[in-house]
This record gives structure tokens, C-alpha cells and sequence, in this order.
């Protein structure tokens, strides 16, 4: 019985080596399994909320009209050229859509976010309230104008307008055209997945930049109805105000159209996907 004692048992044998903390290896395996099994996702960034859209609308509305109007009471002290003008317009909203295009889309134009909302790109509740706070955004940047430049009779160079040789229909044909141009670049190189996004600033202000250089002399190159709303709330001057409400929408609803006839259908973007994940395995 001695030498039975002495000898290892069976069970002793063939229990799992254990570690410094009292649990075996099968044991540790296990947890780790489960672990790896029911691993928790990691949480997604929250989308910000409406009040945080709204928020940014209007504050990148204040800073893109501040700023562009501005540069044309500037003009009035020293000459900046209509292309000094384009530039500060173009660039303003180029660093705009880096800054707050990942909260609100960065539209700080009623006509884009109404184009948008038409061709179900932004939720229909939201289009009230981007454009009233565009519009506020828009005002209270010609007020916060109207006192810092009081030395200046009015602010009259802030104004949309076009002369008398210009027609109605022509003025219209103008804000259509560079609205649509202006839709199609942002349609193309903001919201096509297959687009690059990293340039997509780049893309849409330099094309505000060429059709204020183009239009501006003419119309005032307005391709916008806040742009236009608020100089005329503040200054009291509502003429041809209509122009520049109607043919922006006009013409950014022309360019999201058009350039829906170019995007790629969901069963052929999935269908591109799968053979670029193929083509990366190749």
C-alpha cells in the first residue's frame, strides 16, 4: 500500500497544468473564447443632432456671408477686383466645407439644401430648418456688416443686383446656369461614393470662384437666396429680389438631376465593390 501511495494517481496525471492564479489552461481558453466570441463592437461616433446641424448652418452662413459680403464694402475703401471678391468668396467657402461639412453637409445655401431634400438626400424635416437658419445666419452677418462699417452710408455693394440693360430673363439665365453649375460640382465631388471626398472644399470653391469672376459684374453672381435675403432685409432694398430666389432653386434642382443620370445604381455599386474586394485578394 506503500508503494501505491507513493505512486501518482490517475486524476493527478490528467488535470490540466494550472497557473499561478489557481485556474487551469482549458479553463483560461475558454474565458478567452467567449471573450473573442461575444466581444463588445466598438462604439460608433454619434451622429450629431439636429440642434448641432442647425448650430452649424447658421454660424458657417455668418462666416461665408460676413466674409464675402465684407470683401465688397472692402472693395469700396480698396480695390480688390471682382476676382480679389471671387477669391474671398471661393476660399471662404472652401475652408467652410472642411470645417463643418462632417456636421451639417455644410450647404449655407437654401437652394442646395432644398435641391438635396427634393432628391432625398437630406431628411424633408431638416429642410425647414437649414434654410431658417441659413437665413438668420445671412442676416444678422449684414447687421453685424451694416454697424462695423458705419462710416459707410449704406451697404449697398452687398446687394444682388443687375443693371437695367440686363433683362429679367437674362438675369434668371445667369443665377440658373452658374446654380447648376455649381449643384453639379457639389453633387459630383461631395456625394458620389466613388468621388474623392478629400478634395471635394477644392472642388466647389473654386467653382464659386469662377462664376462669381463670370457673373458678378453682370448679376452679382448670387447662386443663392440667403446670400441675397439677407443684404435686403438689412439694407430695405427688395428689388429683383425674386430673381435671386427662384432661378437658384431652379438651377440647383437642374444640377441634382443631371447628375443623378450619372450616378451608378446600388446594384451596380455592390456588385463594383465586390469585385474590387476580389481584384485586392487577386
Amino acid at each position: 500500500m506503500a508503494g501505491e501511495s507513493g505512486s501518482p494517481s490517475i486524476v493527478t496525471m490528467n488535470s490540466p497544468t494550472k497557473n499561478s492564479d489557481g485556474f487551469s489552461i482549458v479553463d483560461e481558453a475558454k474565458k478567452t473564447i467567449k471573450q473573442v466570441m461575444f466581444a463588445k463592437k466598438v462604439p460608433m461616433p454619434h451622429s450629431p443632432s439636429n440642434f448641432q446641424k442647425a448650430l452649424a448652418e447658421l454660424v458657417g452662413t455668418y462666416i461665408f456671408i460676413f466674409l464675402g459680403c465684407g470683401s465688397a464694402l472692402v472693395d469700396r475703401i480698396t480695390p480688390l477686383t471682382i476676382v480679389g471678391i471671387g477669391l474671398v468668396w471661393g476660399l471662404v467657402l472652401m475652408a467652410l466645407i472642411h470645417a463643418l461639412g462632417h456636421i451639417s453637409g455644410a450647404h449655407f445655401n437654401p437652394a442646395v439644401t432644398i435641391a438635396f431634400g427634393a432628391a432625398s438626400r437630406l431628411p424633408f424635416v431638416q429642410v425647414p430648418i437649414y434654410v431658417l437658419s441659413q437665413l438668420m445666419g445671412s442676416t444678422l452677418a449684414c447687421l453685424t456688416l451694416k454697424v462695423l462699417f458705419h462710416d459707410q452710408h449704406d451697404i449697398l455693394p452687398t446687394l444682388t443686383q443687375y443693371k437695367s440693360s440686363t433683362s429679367d430673363l437674362e438675369a434668371i439665365v445667369w443665377e440658373f446656369i452658374t446654380t447648376f453649375i455649381l449643384m453639379f460640382i457639389i453633387s459630383g465631388a461631395a456625394t458620389d461614393d466613388r468621388a474623392n471626398k478629400a478634395l471635394s472644399g477644392v472642388a466647389i470653391g473654386v467653382t464659386l470662384l469662377f462664376n462669381v469672376i463670370i457673373a458678378g459684374p453682370i448679376t452679382g453672381a448670387s447662386m443663392n437666396p440667403g446670400r441675397s435675403i439677407g443684404p435686403a432685409i438689412v439694407s430695405g432694398v427688395y428689388k429683383n429680389l425674386w430673381v435671386f430666389v427662384v432661378a437658384p432653386i431652379l438651377g440647383a434642382l437642374a444640377g441634382i438631376l443631371v447628375y443623378s443620370l450619372l450616378r451608378v445604381p446600388e446594384s451596380e455599386k455592390e456588385e463594383s465593390t465586390k469585385i474590387n474586394h476580389n481584384d485586392m485578394f487577386v
